[in-house]
């Protein structure tokens, strides 16, 4: 038996029942669910999946509405710069392969805001392609199963790439299974801080187990702090853009932070980030809310140029 072999007889029998895996998902929901997914529990995930996959089943079904839908839709998941990357995939998938979700890795890569991870995710568990998937938790298990050591380093290295590719079987079908297996065990038995090492299929073959060495006291690391810092102002004024009907005034932006310098810091960082638009100076809109100027007659020409 192998670590694949291993890795995927636990799948079967232990893997979470969850909406994005189910045989009739689309390739277009495990990209949804792939970038959801992304710093965000899987609790909090599967309900606002559901809703997005019933407003906007298909890529062109998002691609027809503005971007601002999609961050309203987005709601309180978090880094909301991830609901502008779909709307802008589902616009690319339009334009560039007709509406559906490419199957080629190159092409999926070269979507806006697809990078190495969610690229070879969809590829593979849309698709069932074998690529090497690459997240935190696979880096973990690889790491302490294969070269026996607690920790993975803190980013994903063409290195990690090569280890996870060398353990897959050469089959597609059952690398594609393995590939996933390998991330649910990372995600609900080898944990960061609390590894249920007893019931993992790896027990007896893990390299770190047969060392004794223990875990470090403490956090793997200084969780991230929110309350009071820039981000919780950008989800305050987006609350108020994304329940507004129309252009929002200074002023009622104004009054969900009582620190004029941060607020105002937070506000230019939405602009520039796109996700809001200013109407002049004193008025803002979410990205896409913006009115538009009516076509212009030039003349006696029958023609008009849309703006």
């Amino acid at each position: 038996m192998t670590f694949a072999d291993d890795a995927i007889a636990w799948f079967d029998r232990n893997a979470r029942d969850l909406p994005w895996r189910e045989p009739t998902t689309t390739a277009w929901g495990v990209l949804v669910s792939e970038v959801m997914l992304q710093q965000t529990p899987v609790v909090r995930v599967e309900p606002a999946w559901r809703s997005w996959m019933t407003r906007w089943p298909t890529p062109a079904d998002l691609a027809a509405e503005p971007p601002s839908e999609a961050i309203r839709m987005w709601g309180r998941l978090g880094y909301p710069r991830r609901a502008m990357r779909l709307h802008a995939c589902a616009v690319a998938i339009v334009e560039r392969h007709g509406g559906r979700v490419p199957d080629d890795l190159e092409q999926l890569l070269a979507l806006p805001g697809v990078g190495t991870y969610t690229g070879r995710a969809v590829a593979t568990f849309a698709y069932g392609q074998r690529h090497p998937v690459v997240d935190t938790n696979v880096r973990r298990v690889v790491s302490r199963a294969v070269e026996g050591k607690p920790d993975a380093g803190a980013s994903t290295t063409a290195a990690d790439l090569v280890a996870v590719e060398d353990l897959l079987p050469a089959d597609e079908a059952l690398a594609a299974r393995a590939s996933i297996a390998f991330m649910e065990i990372g995600a609900i038995v080898c944990t960061a801080r609390a590894p249920r090492c007893t019931v993992c299929p790896f027990e007896t073959a893990c390299a770190w187990r047969a060392t004794g060495e223990k875990l470090p006291e403490g956090p793997s690391r200084k969780p991230q702090r929110y309350a009071g810092t820039d981000r919780q102002v950008r989800g305050l004024l987006l609350e108020v853009l994304r329940h507004a009907h129309g252009p929002v005034p200074r002023q009622r932006l104004d009054v969900v932070w009582p620190d004029d310098v941060q607020r105002a810091r937070a506000l230019a960082g939405l602009v520039e980030d796109g996700l809001v638009e200013p109407l002049g100076a004193e008025n803002f809109v979410l990205a896409g809310d913006a009115p538009r100027t009516a076509p212009t007659r030039w003349g006696g020409d029958d023609q008009s140029i849309r703006v």
